[in-house]
């Protein structure tokens, strides 16, 4: 995906994320083809391309479309060789933060290092090239779960 592409796809994220996804449109959550089902397709397409740009050898995406009551979230597991990351996108905002990162030992690696984040303000910025240099970083820093900021 080029970059133009992936700055669209922050800006979209950043305007969805700032709505009510988990809302109910009639007896059809947000309609047949509402926001939510937007934000869970363009967050798998950004965080594919992200995983691709980050140079991961192995990825694995996976959606969570949960309930009424929330966005459900968007996942991405992604393995440079010894060390890698998991990516997680949801409207949660825990702490502010609307994209979770940390890195990982291995892909089934459930407890890793610290998690930092990117609050929904960074994410409407759509400031991609600092967003892959930051999370770059991750790699290149021989700490595990030291702080890439």
């Amino acid at each position: 995906m080029s970059l133009q592409s992936q700055i669209k796809n922050m800006k979209l994220l950043g305007t969805l994320l700032s709505g009510d996804l988990g809302y109910i449109f009639g007896e059809r959550e947000s309609g047949s083809n509402g926001a939510k089902k937007q934000f869970l397709s363009t967050g798998r397409a950004f965080l594919t391309a992200l995983g691709k740009d980050l140079g991961f050898t192995r990825q694995k995406i996976h959606a969570n479309k949960a309930g009424i009551a929330c966005s459900g979230e968007v996942y991405l597991r992604g393995m440079w060789g010894g060390s890698g990351l998991t990516l997680e996108l949801s409207q949660d905002c825990l702490y502010g933060y609307c994209l979770h990162y940390r890195r990982i030992k291995d892909m089934r690696d459930a407890s890793g290092g610290y998690t930092h984040g990117i609050s929904l303000e960074e994410l409407k910025k759509a400031d991609y090239v600092t967003l892959l240099e930051k999370l770059q970083r991750m790699n290149e820093d021989g700490i595990y779960g030291r702080d890439a900021a």
